[in-house]
């Protein structure tokens, strides 16, 4: 059974307006926050790290990876919720989209996939991942949405609720043999 889940959310990306978020990159603050956070974590004694295929996810994982002295390495299946052919959405309309996301899990909301969909991928992508890694520390950068919907479903606190939470970057500690959340953290 592996030590310890480390679900990191990425850190602050730069905004581009006209290309999609999936291809954004970290920003200065960004990359700052990123090296707090490699710190931060380092009292769990990462021994893995791996991330989805998107940019801001995977210089986080660098970032984090450097700070101790590991490869980084990037799997499909550990994007987020994909709502890549979404068109842009404010602030107050993006949050109620989520809201209900959450709320009806079984339904196309937005983007290409239900809740109950990006779970079920996230879900064997990091399955898997810890499956290869069994007795380690694993960190998975990735994003918020598909950690809420897998910490929820873990440990049945609210997904709305963490999704609110996480900040860029932030992350989740579980202890995977008792499914339990044990630490949390949002770098600012």
């Amino acid at each position: 059974m592996n030590k310890y889940l480390i679900l990191v959310k990425h850190s602050l990306p730069e905004i581009v307006e006209g290309l999609p978020a999936r291809e954004w990159k970290l920003s200065d603050t960004g990359w700052m926050r990123a090296k707090q956070l490699a710190e931060r974590v380092s009292a769990f004694q990462p021994e893995y790290i791996i991330s989805s295929v998107e940019p801001k996810a995977r210089e986080t994982a660098e970032i984090i990876a450097g700070r101790h002295n590991l490869e980084p390495h990037s799997a499909e299946g550990l994007h987020e919720h994909d709502r890549s052919k979404t068109t842009y959405l404010s602030k107050d309309e993006f949050h109620a989209a989520i809201r209900e996301f959450f709320e009806k899990p079984d339904t196309l909301i937005f983007g290409s996939e239900t809740a109950d969909q990006a779970h079920e991928r996230f879900c064997q992508a990091v399955l898997s991942v810890l499956d290869c890694h069994l007795h380690k520390t694993v960190v998975i950068v990735a994003h918020g949405t598909v950690i809420s919907l897998f910490v929820s479903r873990l440990t049945g606190i609210s997904d709305w609720s963490l999704w609110n939470e996480l900040g860029l970057p932030s992350y989740v500690v579980l202890d995977m043999q008792t499914n339990a959340l044990i630490a949390r953290e949002n770098i600012l």
